[in-house]
């Protein structure tokens, strides 16, 4: 048994705290996942728009791993906030492995239907040979951010914030490193473009892994191992699969819809394909404090939900979105005011900086929706209410984002940033609907924990040991 005195996140832990470090893990991974597309600019452009369209497939894939992840972040948090650590490993081991066997199949099932995913997402001749063959190697090697996305949820739950933020920063420049040997280095010769940056991008998530790993055992949080799986905690993960399917799903028919809504923009060009993906550049930059406020009130508000604290977790929502807001509107505005002249770094094409100009003043709004959804939805998911967020994500995204987008986009014209002006419709009244659910409190009474039965074990059981290993 380990005598390591937990870290304490309640009601009076400081959003920065945790926010802070969680801010620059997220800068830090906005340039891993963008720092490709800088480097490609600059090597071919066709190479630009088809990782665009590979991420996206990407991102969806690391939805289906959250499924588990999500899960795990909210068993965590209120587990630990009620005190329950002789629960813990078996709940850590649960997750790895589990999050591993789902992320093998979906590695193989994504690669099988590579040429199938190319025809739905209509990429041009040009740019589809690009986009299978990442597809091939940074899909094809998912597990790995499957167990990735799930080590960092278990850490960020513990208090352990800053080992993410230093992770990052070390695959950040053995990336830099591996894309600058495979387009302009030593290993140019061999003419690996994409296939290159793929695989520099697997070996960097590969070294992560194995560095969580090691801090989760030097740290003395806990310890993974088949023994605690014996007997199998069945209703343990059909809880979690409960919790993440709804949370997963949210996020998942967001990203077919935005799926969607590429398609339509892929019809309209190369140059608005390509506008797509470096406005998506700068937004992501935009968005990362707002994010690293909802994922740290997210911990928050579980460990105050596991303690039976609700009140406390009503009004820390509301502190955080007043924080968030005005800054995401601020960093949104720069961003327009600035993408004149930031979007030179990646092209000089002058349609495609146009295009951008106008996709950077709608995507404002989409911003202050965003900021409003992810503040909210975090928490809701954090206090074990994940069927809401799902059922208005799919009437919002589909009722109002995708016919808004199609009408003003491709019906009126507006090209892509009426594509753009739907997702800002979507974001905002969805925000919305979620702030006033929060608001009238109807999240109480959906905690995973059993509360009549934490203030029991708490009379029966001494706290003795922080965490069961």
């Amino acid at each position: 048994m380990n005598n390591k005195k937990t870290i304490i996140i309640d009601e009076k832990t400081p959003l920065l705290l945790l926010a802070g470090p969680m801010f620059l893990e997220l800068l830090l991974n906005t340039m891993l996942n963008n720092v490709d597309t800088l480097m490609l600019s600059h090597y071919d452009e066709f190479a630009v728009g088809a990782v665009g369209n590979a991420n996206t497939i990407m991102f969806m894939m690391n939805i289906l791993f959250n499924v588990i992840a999500t899960a795990t972040s909210v068993v965590v948090a209120q587990y630990l906030g009620a005190k329950w650590y002789e629960k813990m490993n078996m709940i850590y081991t649960l997750a790895i492995v589990v999050n591993l066997v789902i992320g093998v199949t979906l590695s193989a099932a994504f690669c099988a239907a590579n040429p199938l995913i190319m025809d739905f997402l209509n990429v041009s001749p040009e740019m589809r040979p690009y986009s299978m063959v990442y597809i091939y190697i940074v899909g094809g090697s998912g597990f790995v951010t499957a167990v990735f996305n799930v080590m960092l949820q278990i850490l960020r739950c513990n208090g352990y914030t800053k080992i993410g933020m230093w992770v990052t920063l070390a695959i950040n420049v053995f990336n830099i490193f591996g894309n600058y040997l495979f387009l302009y280095g030593p290993l140019s010769s061999l003419d690996m473009g994409v296939e290159g940056v793929a695989i520099s991008t697997v070996v960097a998530r590969m070294i992560a892994v194995i560095v969580l790993f090691i801090f989760f055992y030097a740290m003395k949080i806990g310890k993974v191992s088949h023994k605690f799986l014996k007997p199998f905690p069945g209703k343990l993960l059909l809880k979690m699969i409960k919790i993440g399917l709804p949370s997963a799903g949210e996020n998942l028919t967001y990203n077919v819809y935005q799926t969607t809504l590429l398609s339509f923009v892929n019809a309209m060009g190369n140059d608005a394909v390509n506008a797509r993906v470096y406005c998506n550049t700068l937004i992501s930059f935009a968005m990362i404090f707002s994010n690293a406020c909802a994922m740290s009130t997210q911990i928050i508000t579980g460990h105050l939900v596991g303690a039976n604290k609700t009140e406390e977790a009503y009004k820390r929502v509301f502190r955080t979105l007043r924080t968030s807001m005005p800054i995401t509107i601020a960093l949104a505005s720069i961003n327009a005011i600035l993408c004149s002249h930031t979007l030179q770094i990646f092209t000089d094409n002058e349609n495609v900086i146009a295009l951008g100009q106008t996709i950077m003043i709608v995507d404002i709004f989409v911003e202050i929706g965003r900021c409003l959804n992810m503040t909210f939805v975090n928490s809701l998911k954090a206090a074990g209410a994940y069927v809401f967020p799902l059922i208005a994500g799919i009437v919002s995204n589909w009722g109002l984002g995708l016919t808004t987008g199609y009408v003003v986009g491709v019906s009126m014209g507006f090209g892509v940033a009426g594509i753009f002006a739907g997702t800002a419709t979507d974001e905002c009244l969805r925000g919305l609907v979620v702030m006033y659910y929060w608001y009238k409190k109807k999240w109480i009474g959906k905690s995973v924990v059993d509360n009549k039965v934490t203030q029991d074990y708490k009379h029966e059981s001494p706290e003795t040991e922080p965490r069961g290993t």
